[in-house]
């Protein structure tokens, strides 16, 4: 990483008219390299990521996030005696930022009801599948048993149905014969890596909001399955 970090990164509350991030982690963090990199690039524009936290100590995201210079914080879920615990300590801690919007970017926790309605609006993640399909886990190789043609990430709302949240934006890739889910799992990381910071954008600019459970750009309700931006517009980002 060559660009440096924002001056601001540790401190807050953000520089006026910035939106504030947290983003949570829970291993390579390579979601949360695209989103610095978006941010250092001016792909994405005021916004400032106040930290970045992990559930497990070993993160290499934790890395990723101190060489930038912003908090990285680890929160070992297994030093809690149960999941409420650990999201009470978490929501805690997440809520200390003053963040704006939170992002899972490749958290593996499945957050409790109460973290969730704390956050309602101000919660995404991306999710390897073209949602509805494939909730959950193993999303790749499902697709491939299924016989799918195409297959992608989608980002979306969180809500307490898990990965059941109002989608924003989906982008595809193509399932070919010889894939694997190993590789289909690349090439659809390669498309997380831009659609995640493009929906980051719309937000920070005030253009996306979820009302009444719904996913609004520009003050219109997205469809079920959220935008499908073009190719020219996530090879920008």
């Amino acid at each position: 990483m060559t660009q440096p970090p924002k001056p601001s990164g540790s401190t807050f509350p953000s520089p006026k008219g910035e939106v504030s991030l947290v983003i949570l982690i829970s291993g390579n963090g390579s979601n949360l390299d695209s989103i610095i990199q978006a941010i250092n690039n001016n792909k994405v524009h005021h916004a400032t990521i106040r930290a970045v936290i992990s559930n497990r100590p070993n993160a290499y995201g934790l890395e990723r996030a101190a060489q930038q210079g912003i908090p990285a914080i680890c929160l070992d879920h297994k030093q809690y005696e149960n999941r409420e615990a650990f999201d009470n300590a978490l929501l805690e801690k997440v809520q200390s930022y003053q963040p704006d919007l939170v992002i899972l970017a490749g958290f593996m926790r499945i957050l409790t009801p109460g973290f969730v309605r704390s956050l309602i609006g101000k919660l995404i993640n991306v999710h390897p599948s073209l949602l509805p399909k494939y909730q959950g886990l193993n999303t790749h190789q499902r697709a491939i048993d299924a016989g799918d043609l195409e297959h992608g990430c989608s980002v979306h709302f969180v809500t307490e149905e898990l990965d059941g949240g109002p989608v924003i934006a989906q982008a595809a890739v193509k399932i070919d014969s010889t894939d694997t889910a190993q590789t289909l799992e690349s090439k659809v990381r390669k498309k997380e890596h831009k659609l995640l910071p493009l929906c980051i954008q719309w937000f920070s600019l005030k253009r996306l909001t979820m009302i009444d459970n719904v996913a609004t750009l520009d003050g219109a309700n997205l469809a079920s399955q959220g935008q499908r931006p073009t190719d020219d517009v996530l090879d920008d980002m």
